[in-house]
């Protein structure tokens, strides 16, 4: 018996607003992410109200996403993204596949990835990334060639390993309770602005202002080089001004807080943490991107700019509970600082690479 007779990949209309009359497949699209999610990790921290999630698929010039609907007579059972940039003729593609764990079993997800690797290859693409949490799991262990981490041989491992996709990265999802006394945070903050005399903390919640959008442009656009990729591909990206109001707008109804430091001599900016909280201040927060560039390393920047935020987020977001980051597993400097601070590991994901023929 086929059982895929009745399942639908039905391209996702991308709303205007969230109260558009087209609007309901994208409001039911983010309710069943949220579910998936929730029935991966076991808590909700990673989900996001629709409103909220919608800037995030405005459309742009440096990406092409193609999402579809995983529909079963009638009802959406889980979604495909295949996410291409259009920066410097780009090999690449960023996929997923994410489906109610009760449908698991039957061969959609397979299908769906068929879908995913022929877009790929009608759009010019070679390399294939994914990535997925692994949650604890007895049983054999996977490990990637960095030699950091590992992961349960489990249900999406052994998807990708059907699929000829390798295992490059484990990132770890780690947690810093806000409830807890900021006596560290405080005392690992005096350190470090005792050890980084020659620059400045400077803070801003998105939108940018001018005098800080180059130098954020600078700092973003050094993500992709600086921070440890193990053999997976990406693109270097160019920011400016422009690209950086396209960003924070993807905030809207969110509140962004960008914590940098400033070399007092020169002005230019050389270090960055967001912390990211949306309009429901009781969630969890979350820790986006944070760099400290190259020729500023050695100076206790990361910790400056990370505990500085932390400190500042209290006033922020008092009744968020925790703040939830990721970091690949080899980055020993970034986890070197988190651990210091108090985050803690909860969760493991897998960074997987396939080449296509």
């Amino acid at each position: 018996m086929n059982t895929l007779t009745h399942i639908e990949f039905r391209p996702l209309t991308v709303p205007a607003a969230i109260d558009a009359p087209d609007a309901a497949d994208f409001v039911e699209m983010v309710r069943v992410r949220n579910l998936i999610y929730r029935q991966i990790s076991g808590h909700d921290d990673h989900g996001i109200a629709a409103d909220e999630l919608l800037p995030h698929f405005a459309p742009n010039q440096y990406e092409l996403r193609q999402m579809w609907l995983i529909v079963e007579e009638g009802a959406v059972i889980g979604r495909a993204a295949c996410d291409l940039p259009l920066e410097n003729d780009s090999k690449v593609a960023f996929w997923l596949i994410e489906l109610l764990q009760e449908t698991w079993g039957r061969g959609i997800g397979s299908a769906a990835y068929e879908l995913i690797e022929r877009t790929a290859r009608e759009n010019g693409r070679t390399v294939l990334q994914s990535w997925a949490e692994h949650p604890a799991a007895p049983g054999p262990r996977l490990s990637p060639p960095t030699g950091f981490g590992e992961i349960p041989e489990d249900h999406a491992a052994r998807f990708y390993l059907r699929h000829g996709f390798s295992l490059e990265q484990v990132e770890r999802n780690s947690a810093f309770d806000l409830t807890a006394p900021f006596d560290t945070v405080e005392r690992l903050l005096a350190e470090a602005e005792a050890a980084a005399v020659d620059y400045r903390v400077v803070q801003w919640f998105a939108p940018t202002p001018p005098e800080f959008a180059e130098g954020y442009a600078w700092m973003k656009s050094r993500m992709v080089t600086d921070a440890p990729a193990a053999a997976l591909e990406f693109d270097e990206e160019t920011w400016d001004a422009a690209r950086i109001a396209e960003h924070d707008a993807k905030y809207a109804g969110r509140t962004m807080q960008v914590t940098a430091a400033q070399h007092i001599a020169t002005g230019e900016l050389c270090a960055f943490n967001e912390l990211v909280v949306g309009k429901d201040r009781t969630e969890a927060s979350h820790q986006e991107d944070t760099l400290v560039l190259k020729e500023h390393r050695g100076h206790k920047l990361g910790t400056l700019v990370k505990c500085a935020g932390l400190l500042a987020w209290r006033d922020v977001a008092p009744d968020s509970p925790r703040v939830i980051t990721y970091n690949a597993e080899e980055n020993r400097p970034m986890l070197d600082i988190n651990e210091a601070i108090g985050f803690e590991p909860i969760a493991y994901e897998g960074a997987w690479k396939k080449v296509l023929s």
